[in-house]
């Protein structure tokens, strides 16, 4: 009687490092979508050959735009260039783990309204992996159960979350999803304004045009009064 099993991950060396990233996840059945963490499925040394990888695979791209990358000295390095950019920079927040946070117990119980902002920062879109960049403000009302965390740490969660191909929308939900779980307050507000420069640098190529969103948690969402207060606070201009 025939007999099927179930197909095995590579293990062949030469299989390129993104495949085996891959179906690490296919085989843990998770998602790995532009805007997705996938660190914990990346081994030590594979984020360097993942590096290399990427670097053959835009100089394919570059000769495919005919750009004559032997002769221009403009652009001798440039698939190694926008590879690291990519991958240790603009999109680091994919491939590597979140920062460390130190959280304090809130020892003098504070319960009153405090905001962190503007937070500086610099995404892509997902569509065409142009620039997002803007500001962040975040507002939250501890309890006596919250943990506290630094000021400076609120920047490097939104970095590593910004990090990534993202749509606004969605960034600032992932944003808040991580906040609530590392500080667990009674509500959480936050506003990002920025300016998406697949509107700016082409399509419609409008320079002042910028996006503001807002997620809402907890308290925020039921005291009207409490929102009010928060977006009045926020000295956002022009």
């Amino acid at each position: 009687m025939k007999t099927t099993t179930s197909p095995q991950p590579a293990t062949d060396e030469g299989t390129p490092v993104s495949v085996r990233i891959r179906e690490r996840l296919v085989q843990a059945r998770k998602r790995f979508h532009a805007n997705d963490n996938i660190a914990q499925f990346i081994e030590p040394g594979e984020l360097a050959k993942l590096l290399d990888e990427v670097e053959g695979k835009m100089q394919g791209v570059l000769d495919s735009l005919v750009i004559d990358t032997a002769g221009d000295h403009n652009t001798g390095n440039t698939a190694r260039r926008v590879a690291k950019m990519y991958l240790n920079e603009v999109f680091n927040g994919r491939y590597v783990q979140a920062p460390t946070i130190t959280e304090f117990p809130n020892a003098e119980h504070l319960n009153e309204l405090m905001i962190v902002g503007p937070i500086t920062v610099r995404s892509a879109c997902s569509h065409h992996f142009c620039p997002v960049i803007g500001k962040i403000w975040i507002g939250v009302m501890p309890n006596e159960h919250t943990n506290v965390i630094g000021l400076s740490k609120y920047a490097r969660l939104a970095e590593w979350v910004m990090g990534r191909p993202q749509i606004q929308e969605e960034a600032v939900v992932q944003l808040a999803d991580l906040i609530m779980e590392k500080t667990q307050p009674d509500g959480l507000a936050i506003v990002m304004e920025a300016s998406h420069y697949c509107m700016a640098w082409r399509g419609v190529k409008d320079m002042d045009s910028k996006m503001i969103n807002s997620v809402m948690r907890g308290v925020f969402l039921k005291d009207s009064t409490l929102r009010r207060e928060f977006l009045a606070l926020i000295p956002r201009k022009g």
